[in-house]
């Protein structure tokens, strides 16, 4: 993604809105292709559409969908990456739909996390398995002011490359110091 293409993406009238119950059909739409290709995500690639809902929906602090013209074209959700001592850090997933990648989507959901975060009182943002055969979000995130802090030797199995290493990338979001 470059700077240009998430200039198209916000000047198309795209809107990043709370998700519904009535979005998941349109989320499962393309959330079913990605979690069935097994390239970038760490579910079951047979998971069914309530249990995805589940995952996306229920469990999540807030989902999110991007929108042009009432469709769908990615969503992310947020949540506590741990509880108690650790709650003032989230976590994040993003999906974007095949055929609106490229537009910047990724840029805008991601910015939209954060000020989202910081709006629920959270500090710090991590993303606990970016597996590094998915180059575009690592190179995004980087972009994004996200720091590898760790590497999981093999831990993530692609269905082509095979065993791959999975990153920790995070970013501290709230005050310079504490």
């Amino acid at each position: 993604m470059n700077d240009q293409s998430a200039k198209t993406a916000q000047t198309q009238s795209v809107q990043i809105r709370p998700a519904t119950d009535a979005d998941w059909p349109g989320i499962w739409s393309f959330f079913h292709a990605i979690v069935a290709a097994g390239e970038t995500y760490g579910f079951d690639r047979d998971l069914t559409s309530e249990q995805g809902r589940r995952l996306w929906m229920d469990t999540p602090r807030a989902t999110f969908v991007v929108t042009l013209a009432d469709t769908i074209l990615g969503t992310y959700f947020i949540k506590s990456n741990q509880a108690g001592p650790g709650s003032h850090v989230c976590n994040c997933g993003y999906m974007v739909s095949a055929q609106a990648r490229g537009q910047g989507l990724a840029t805008l959901l991601c910015e939209h996390s954060k000020q989202t975060a910081i709006e629920l009182g959270y500090l710090a943002m991590q993303f606990n398995f970016v597996a590094t055969s998915n180059e575009g979000a690592v190179r995004l995130w980087h972009k994004l002011g996200f720091e590898t802090v760790g590497r999981l030797p093999r831990a993530f199995e692609h269905p082509a490359q095979g065993l791959v290493d999975a990153l920790v990338m995070y970013q501290w979001l709230g005050p310079a110091s504490r």
